[in-house]
């Protein structure tokens, strides 16, 4: 399953986790994906859906 929003297309984004000491690792941040049930064309289909979308009402059931 890929970690991408079928609707507004947000990916997971890449940055450092950086200690005390300052040392840097790599590290990524994924976005919080749901799966949702939608009814496209009389047919049911599940989608991948980033909450942001969910909640502002661009993904309904």
């Amino acid at each position: 399953m890929s970690k991408v929003c079928e609707i507004c297309g947000k990916r997971p984004i890449v940055g450092n986790n950086v200690s005390h000491a300052h040392n840097k690792t790599k590290r990524r941040w994924h976005p919080n994906l749901q799966t949702l049930r939608v009814k496209v064309k009389g047919q049911t289909k599940k989608i991948t859906v980033c909450t942001r979308c969910l909640r502002s009402g661009l993904a309904y059931k």
